[in-house]
């Protein structure tokens, strides 16, 4: 019964900045890991950001540290990716996910729930 639903993509130039939300809803969320990840057209799904709920303790692929966040509301139930400095290669769609774990959860396989996804383009 849990449900994902990402918001706020869209078209920016390089160097601007997005922030994507993901609606959670029909799980206990403090039990989970939240993550990020992206797919570019011809290209595998990779890892973007992830985060424990309970907790707050994040990770983050190689390629977007020190320019993407990931955080959360809990009051909302909403999980974010700001994401600044937005490069070309940032083009993707990306998805929201969880996972039933007590630390943040980079490997694809770990997660049991995906969202729909959100497109971002960004020219250069």
């Amino acid at each position: 019964q849990v449900q994902l639903v990402e918001s706020g993509g869209g078209l920016a130039q390089a160097g601007g900045s997005l922030r994507l939300s993901c609606a959670a809803s029909g799980g206990t969320f403090s039990y989970y890991a939240m993550g990020w990840f992206r797919q570019a057209p011809g290209k595998e799904r990779e890892f973007v950001a992830s985060l424990n709920w309970s907790g707050g303790a994040t990770a983050y692929a190689d390629g977007v540290k020190g320019r993407f966040t990931i955080s959360r509301d809990t009051a909302k139930n909403t999980v974010y990716l700001q994401m600044n400095s937005l490069k070309p290669e940032d083009t993707a769609v990306y998805y929201c996910a969880a996972g039933r774990a007590i630390l943040p959860l980079t490997s694809e396989s770990e997660y049991d729930y995906w969202g729909q996804g959100t497109q971002v383009t960004v020219s250069s």
